[in-house]
């Protein structure tokens, strides 16, 4: 699905781009691109595909995408993720922090990410590049922090918690992903760079925990899952693929997206009242049921 408003990616934030609209399309083809990309002024690539299928088809995705937006006249906004910096060691991530990867889908990301940058450079197209860590808030279901984590902390159920737990770890509230990403689109001065988008100061996972116990007044049932295996949503395929970023999870993730931040006045929503209204719509979605 892709899109070209980055709210259609938040089910409870306010879109600011005028005249946004979405459109369904095959974007691994041009043809689909092309046509999801039609009469658009910025083009928001917030595609993903079938963590397995990464390597093979986000190249041929980005491909498509950037002779779409080209054609058409349009900027193109991307939603990017951490993995090109690869292992940090537990140091901050800025802007300005090498591009390390070791990893199939940390080495695959930061070839992507090089060639949008080129494109900008060789005034194909204005490009802008948005990081974000690991997505959490309503809507939000395969995140570290998402359906494996809030249906079992309502329902008593099993909550895994990933690799060391007391190691500080950001997660991005998507509405601050949809905010941040449509404030990469109305300003064209972000233009051949990449920005973290608007992310709350890094807490370890138990505190997250913590403020979940806090919210729905029941202990959580807590397993440690101190190696890549399959856990809730996340099946046998996804981890094996997803086996080689574990590192996420025994070194400290620390995003600093205090650029953005000063750059536009963004504020990051708290991760506590994040953890008030995803609890509140996943319990909405298990009513539901």
């Amino acid at each position: 699905m892709p899109t070209n408003c980055p709210a259609a990616s938040s089910p409870t934030e306010p879109c600011s781009c005028a005249h946004a609209s979405t459109a369904p399309a095959d974007v691994a083809t041009a043809d689909g691109a092309r046509a999801a990309a039609d009469g658009a002024a910025v083009v928001y690539h917030c595609v993903n595909v079938g963590y397995h299928l990464q390597v093979e088809v986000m190249p041929r995705i980005q491909e498509a995408v950037l002779a779409a937006a080209e054609a058409v006249g349009a900027r193109l906004v991307v939603l990017d993720t951490l993995y090109p910096y690869g292992e940090t060691h537990g140091a901050v991530m800025t802007e300005d922090t090498p591009w390390n990867a070791t990893t199939r889908k940390g080495r695959m990301r930061a070839e992507l990410d090089a060639c949008y940058l080129a494109a900008h450079r060789e005034g194909r197209l204005g490009v802008v590049l948005g990081r974000s860590a690991d997505f959490v808030g309503p809507g939000v279901l395969n995140s570290t922090l998402g359906g494996a984590v809030f249906p079992a902390a309502l329902t008593g159920g099993e909550v895994p918690a990933l690799g060391d737990i007391d190691l500080p770890h950001s997660d991005t509230y998507i509405g601050d992903v949809a905010a941040g990403l449509a404030t990469l689109g109305e300003n064209p001065d972000t233009d051949g760079r990449v920005r973290h988008l608007p992310t709350a100061p890094a807490l370890t996972t138990r505190q997250i925990f913590a403020m979940i116990e806090e919210c729905t007044g029941r202990p959580l049932n807590i397993t440690v899952v101190d190696e890549p295996r399959p856990f809730g949503p996340f099946d046998e395929v996804f981890m094996a693929e997803y086996a080689e970023m574990f590192y996420q999870h025994t070194e400290a993730q620390i995003v600093d997206s205090s650029a953005i931040e000063k750059a536009y006045g963004l504020v990051p929503n708290p991760l506590s009242t994040t953890v008030d209204s995803t609890l509140d719509w996943y319990g909405e979605l298990l009513a539901a049921r």
